[in-house]
């Protein structure tokens, strides 16, 4: 008997120190707060992704391409998903997400730009905004050159502006340039240089098209020209030249509106609008699937890390393919937080 009662005690000892025990805490505990694996089929524990495809909108935009191809190779490697990159565009994925919950990921979704179906989706519970698709919602402002920030640098704000630059230009006009006449930008550009009190100290210029607009910063930087620029994130051109955004105040909305008008007669200073831009995931990844959920709870992106991303996109033989490889390969820093402490 005592034999029979050793041997009962070794055993369970064996099994208490087992690979199978052990991968069934790791995996437990990897969970985020989704459902426990079964006790009854411990050996065999359900994948972290499930078994349904989690398919991801990669629409035609560079950014929005590069966090389409990073998250599906963070989830396979982290999670072992299965996941199909689908290509589409922002209006139609707003509409199959909200009907059938297709595609189950929409890592960059601007919800004011559609509003209407993103509505329609949220109120019928088949889509969600999981977290921020960036760091920051303020997109759009002034801009200066480090050179001219080291040289003033008391000049922080978009309200120093008319204090600072008659010693930047030596009492000369400085140019400010905005973006092409036929984007909104331009006029809100144009009204604010009247709400700073700029009108006789810079000259506005409005390039014909985007190249214009790049080459035209660009040429300004490389002859160290005391400059100002408007420009938004993220975008290649920032992570490329060292710049410091000017702090634009707060956002008013009333004053906003006045800005964005041809007529505007006593235009006041504003920040320019805040954009909501979410990752978006359908109601069954959020329920079905929470370890993947609270993933892209965490991701995301600082907006800065993104304009690198699109430096290295424009970098000879670059795809978005060899940038998410290169992402996920060099900046586990960033990922691993996403993917979470308690993940395999």
């Amino acid at each position: 008997m005592k034999r029979l009662i050793g041997a009962l005690m070794l055993a369970f000892a064996g099994l208490l120190a087992s690979p199978t025990l052990a991968q069934f805490t790791v995996l437990d505990h990897a969970q985020d707060g989704g459902a426990a694996i079964g006790t009854e089929d411990a050996a065999q524990p359900a994948p972290l992704c499930g078994s349904r495809t989690v398919s991801i909108a990669r629409v035609g935009w560079p950014s929005a391409q590069l966090l389409a191809e990073i998250h599906a190779r963070i989830l396979a490697k982290a999670f072992g998903c299965t996941v199909w990159v689908m290509q589409a565009d922002l209006a139609a994925i707003g509409s199959t997400m909200s009907t059938t919950g297709e595609p189950a990921v929409a890592p960059e979704m601007w919800p004011n730009r559609i509003a209407e179906l993103w509505n329609a989706g949220v109120n019928a519970q088949m889509l969600r905004a999981a977290a921020p698709s960036y760091g920051q919602a303020q997109l759009e402002g002034w801009f200066i050159p480090d050179y001219v920030a080291q040289a003033q640098p008391q000049l922080t704000a978009a309200s120093g502006l008319a204090a600072a630059l008659p010693a930047i230009a030596g009492g000369g006009r400085v140019r400010l340039i905005s973006c092409p006449p036929d984007w909104a930008c331009a006029l809100i550009n144009r009204n604010l240089v009247r709400a700073y009190g700029l009108s006789g100290l810079v000259d506005v210029v409005e390039p014909a098209n985007r190249l214009e607009m790049d080459t035209l910063i660009a040429q300004a930087v490389s002859s160290r020209e005391p400059v100002v620029f408007y420009y938004w994130q993220p975008n290649a051109i920032l992570a490329q030249l060292d710049f410091t955004a000017l702090d634009m105040g707060a956002y008013d909305a009333e004053a906003a509106k006045c800005l964005a008008r041809a007529g505007c007669a006593d235009p006041k200073p504003s920040a320019f609008a805040p954009e909501t831009v979410v990752v978006a995931i359908s109601e069954w990844l959020a329920t079905d699937v929470p370890v993947v959920a609270g993933y892209f709870r965490r991701s995301s992106l600082p907006v800065e890390a993104m304009s690198g991303l699109l430096a290295q996109l424009n970098e000879p033989g670059a795809s978005v393919e060899s940038v998410a490889d290169r992402f996920v390969a060099e900046r586990e820093d960033i990922w691993r937080n996403w993917v979470g402490a308690g993940s395999p």
